[in-house]
């Protein structure tokens, strides 16, 4: 019998996913190991494979399949139903896209990447400043002809491809409920903490006694190291597909926790897309909810879980084990302290949780302002400091510590702010309902077991893939509808308590 169109369209869309697999190793090979001068070759590499992508989904076979599989859309189960949205959705975008830009776009983010890893070991933001107008120059007129073709603010359709169908006019009012209560919030919880100082953390700790303490951790949570890996990169990330994922993070040897909680924030990453659903695994519909999801899945596990007191007593013998640190500065309650204590430093990265949010409101507002063109390229790096000193009260000592800190304008990531301060609300929210849900959540993690908190988050989160919005599944989830609120109880309960 032949084939349906909808089981043809499943068979492009298997040969797309396979493609974006291999992306997506070639983009982890270039931060991880690839030598810094083969930048070209391999532009020219991820060029033609995202090239075929959308040769794949631009094909007139491919619009003539949609076309016939909606006409006998009766046919088709609810997943079927939901992947054939999803296959139209990603065909939209992509009609909106000319093959030269695609190219042109793919080629400059390549050039981009390795001179800002080079810019920022230099710390000189002029160094990659060039390369980075390149690609600024190109997100513009993909996000013109993306808005064009979507009846979306340019900026918007941005957005709404990192978090189908969340727009700025959803997130700013959530955005400015929180404007309102944390200024005063960090300034309370940094007057409670006056008198109750931890003791510091002292020592310097090779990579590989780190590394060790990571990988047990990992392991621990969750992640399958048969079918991952946890390497060292300048900026720590996660790529990779379900049955092949590559972590990175970067250690610092006199801060052990720098290096743990990245690649445990990496991990939420890893584990979301352990639990897409393995059944759609090379559909669009068995992908993530996008970006804002993702981020709060890591999140949530970096922010709840691990800058908990019972993750800290969980992880305090392994601490003892890998670094052979010992003293009062490494008992759980200085180690709480440590890492719930609220200071205003210049890097994202090191940010505790009160003040994460004005660091990733700075990101939304500058990268808005390139895409408008309302900033120019060439004055980031002073936008960017009177930004920072304006919004977290410091002003960083160079462009390391400034402009260059995350890679993700370098690589074409715009609008992906905005979907992580969005992640990080949805993880609260999240957070809240597990906790109502889960009996003796805490004692099950303090003894290092994490089956309730991973059957929970699979079942509400991760096993729904994209068949729902993140609107509908926060609600579906937590009962309630997306809010800031949420988030405001949980900051207040942790970081309002006697220190």
């Amino acid at each position: 019998m032949a084939a349906s169109p909808y089981q043809q369209l499943e068979d492009e869309f298997r040969r797309l996913h396979a493609f974006r697999g291999a992306l997506a190793i070639l983009r982890w090979d270039a931060a991880v190991v690839m030598p810094s001068g083969s930048a070209d070759v391999r532009g020219e590499q991820l060029a033609a494979l995202e090239t075929e992508c959308h040769l794949i989904l631009t094909s007139p076979k491919v619009s003539r399949l949609i076309d016939r599989a909606q006409a006998s859309v009766d046919g088709l189960e609810d997943w079927q139903v939901a992947n054939l949205r999803e296959m139209r959705r990603q065909r939209d975008h992509s009609l909106a896209m000319p093959n030269a830009l695609i190219s042109r776009l793919a080629k400059a983010t390549a050039r981009a990447e390795v001179h800002w890893a080079e810019a920022r070991r230099n710390r000189r933001y002029a160094e990659v400043a060039p390369y980075l107008a390149e690609v600024v120059a190109l997100t513009r007129d993909r996000a013109a002809l993306l808005g064009q073709h979507l009846g979306l603010d340019p900026y918007d359709a941005l957005l709404d491809e990192f978090s189908p169908g969340v727009l700025t006019a959803a997130i700013d009012p959530l955005f400015k409920t929180l404007g309102r209560r944390l200024p005063a919030l960090i300034q309370e919880s940094l007057q409670l903490q006056t008198n109750a100082a931890p003791l510091p953390i002292e020592g310097r700790f090779s990579s590989s006694r780190q590394r060790a303490l990571c990988v047990e951790a990992m392991k621990a949570l969750g992640f399958p190291f048969e079918r991952g890996r946890l390497d060292e990169s300048e900026h720590s990330f996660t790529e990779g597909v379900s049955g092949d994922l590559r972590v990175t993070t970067h250690f610092e040897l006199a801060d052990p926790f720098h290096g743990l909680l990245a690649a445990l924030h990496e991990t939420g990453h890893a584990l979301y897309q352990l639990g897409l659903p393995p059944e759609w695994r090379d559909q669009p519909v068995g992908r993530s909810r996008g970006l804002a999801l993702e981020e709060s899945q890591s999140l949530l596990l970096e922010m709840c879980v691990v800058r908990g007191r019972p993750f800290l007593t969980f992880l305090k013998p392994m601490i003892d084990r890998h670094l052979g640190a010992s003293g009062a500065a490494w008992e759980v309650d200085n180690l709480y302290r440590h890492l719930t204590r609220v200071h205003a430093s210049p890097l994202r990265i090191d940010a505790d949780e009160l003040t994460y949010l004005p660091h990733v409101l700075l990101r939304c507002d500058l990268e808005r302002d390139l895409i408008s063109g309302k900033l120019d390229v060439a004055h980031l790096a002073e936008a960017w400091n009177t930004a920072a000193e304006s919004r977290l009260g410091v002003r960083p000592k160079d462009d390391g510590d400034g402009c260059l800190q995350d890679d993700h304008w370098a690589v074409g990531q715009f609008a992906y702010f905005p979907a992580h301060a969005l992640g990080g609300l949805i993880a609260m929210q999240l957070w809240e309902a597990i906790r109502n849900d889960v009996d003796d959540l805490d004692a099950a993690i303090a003894c290092g077991d994490f089956t309730a908190l991973n059957q929970w988050l699979r079942m509400n989160v991760h096993g729904v893939g994209a068949r729902s919005n993140v609107q509908d599944l926060v609600k579906d989830a937590t009962g309630q509808p997306l809010s800031a609120l949420p988030a405001l109880r949980y900051l207040e309960a942790k970081y309002l308590e006697p220190r």
